[in-house]
This record gives C-alpha cells, structure tokens and sequence, in this order.
C-alpha cells in the first residue's frame, strides 16, 4: 500500500480521535481528559530535563500538536500490509492504543485518573481510539479507490486512443 495513503488515513484518525476527544469532554463530565494526560507527560519531562515549562496554553498547544502527530504515525501502520486485513489490523491498533492509554499512566508515573477515573471513563478512552483507527482505514480505503478510479480512466482513454 501506498506510503503517502497510509499517512494520510493516519492523520486523519489522529484528526478524529482528538477532535472527537475535545468535543467530547466538553459535555461529557466521566470523558477522557487526554488533553490533561499530554500536558502532564510533557510537563513532566521538561522538568526532568531540566527546561522551563511553558504556560497553560503553550502546553496544551504542544499536546495537542503531540497527540496529532504520534496517532498520525501510529494510525499509518494500519496501511501496511495487504488491504485484505486492513479493517482487523486497524481494529487491533485501536484496541492497543486505548488499552495502553487507560494502562500505562500509572506506571509512567503520571495521573490515571484522566482515563481511568470511571469504568465509563475508561470505555470512552478504548472507543475513542477505536474509532480514530477505524476512520484511518476508512480515509486509505475512499484514497485507494480513488486512485483506482483514475487509474481505470486512464486505462480507458489510452485503449480508446489506440483504436483511433
């Protein structure tokens, strides 16, 4: 599959994912708080490398920006290998990123609670990864057809061509 293709399914699940992250917990008081989660871990290791933390705002701007471009690469891998498992491949990168974002903050040492303070919670944060890696197969695929489309159109032109 096409490299450029992959990536862009990526970015857009990674798009949807935080889109639908934001908006979500907006309304939605049990609802994930990546947002919170990001600042932290970037917060985090600045002071451990001993650089300045920026403001509120900057650093929400750097986990957003973060999050977009990690999903997006991640998300990318759903395009690798035969398009015959890509909706399994892309259901299982979803799984994994959800399951990690409600296991791994306590052990990285940072607060559980933005994924895991409800059993509700942690469900949205599975589905929401979920449904960012289902949109990347579905943005590769619609891509993948396109081209095939043109390609067949150019096929067609060029036999017509050829018959005079």
């Amino acid at each position: 599959m096409n490299a450029t293709t992959a990536i862009a399914g990526g970015l857009a699940g990674a798009a949807a994912v935080t889109l639908l992250h934001e908006s979500i917990r907006r309304v939605v008081p049990e609802a994930p708080r990546m947002d919170r989660l990001g600042m932290q871990a970037i917060s985090k290791g600045l002071k451990k490398a001993g650089k300045k933390v920026p403001k509120e705002d900057a650093l929400f701007t750097a986990a957003m920006v973060g999050d977009i471009l990690t999903n997006a690469i991640f998300y990318s891998a759903a395009g690798i290998g035969k398009e015959k498992n890509i909706w399994k491949r892309s259901a299982a990168l979803g799984l994994a990123a959800g399951l990690g974002a409600v296991l791994l903050p306590q052990p990285l040492g940072l607060n559980s609670k933005y994924s895991n303070r409800t059993v509700a919670t942690q469900i949205m944060t599975v589905g929401l990864y979920v449904t960012g890696a289902l949109v990347t197969t579905a943005v590769i695929k619609l891509l993948n057809k396109k081209k095939q489309v043109k390609h067949t159109e150019w096929e067609r032109r060029l036999v017509t061509s050829a018959m005079g």
